[in-house]
């Protein structure tokens, strides 16, 4: 059993939120959605949480009302294989109102913040050789969405 589980406050779309989550990352699923009762705050009937699973890690989405927004703060790294699976997942969650920020970084259509990068980024980030770390840092630090080919191009000098 998962001790942790991280909680995503929505507004009211916590129930859109983990149907979009699940729709783009394989092997997802929502495991359980409750529903407030008379008791409130919400709306009797109305979802309250939607616990849901995106590649064996849970979470759970809370309808809380307005009170809290998101912030770059917290968000979620996506490792990539490759390019494909970078322009999958930015094109994914940009979809339907998300915006763009710089470095790898946007923000989904509810404001939630995701890292889209590849895992050559995170190796040559890494790298033995502060210049080859150098280089590729400031390849990133222009870029918005994340291009294989020029982060390895940058290590290579």
């Amino acid at each position: 059993m998962q001790k942790i589980t991280p909680m995503l406050w929505f507004d009211t779309q916590a129930e859109e939120a983990a149907n979009l989550y699940v729709s783009i990352f394989k092997d997802a699923k929502i495991h359980h959605i409750a529903r407030y009762s008379d008791a409130g705050p919400g709306a009797p009937g109305s979802v309250m949480v939607v616990e849901f699973e995106l590649f064996g890690t849970r979470y759970t989405a809370l309808n809380g009302g307005p009170h809290f927004k998101f912030s770059e703060a917290v968000s979620f790294v996506i490792r990539c294989e490759d390019q494909k699976e970078v322009d999958y997942y930015w094109a994914a969650l940009l979809e339907g109102g998300g915006k763009e920020s710089q470095c790898g970084w946007l923000k989904d259509k509810f404001g939630f913040s995701w890292q889209v990068v590849p895992k050559q980024a995170l190796d040559l980030l890494g790298h033995s050789d502060p210049a080859v770390r150098t280089r590729v840092a400031q390849a990133i630090y222009k870029m918005i969405k994340l291009d294989v080919a020029e982060i390895e191009r940058a290590a290579k000098g």
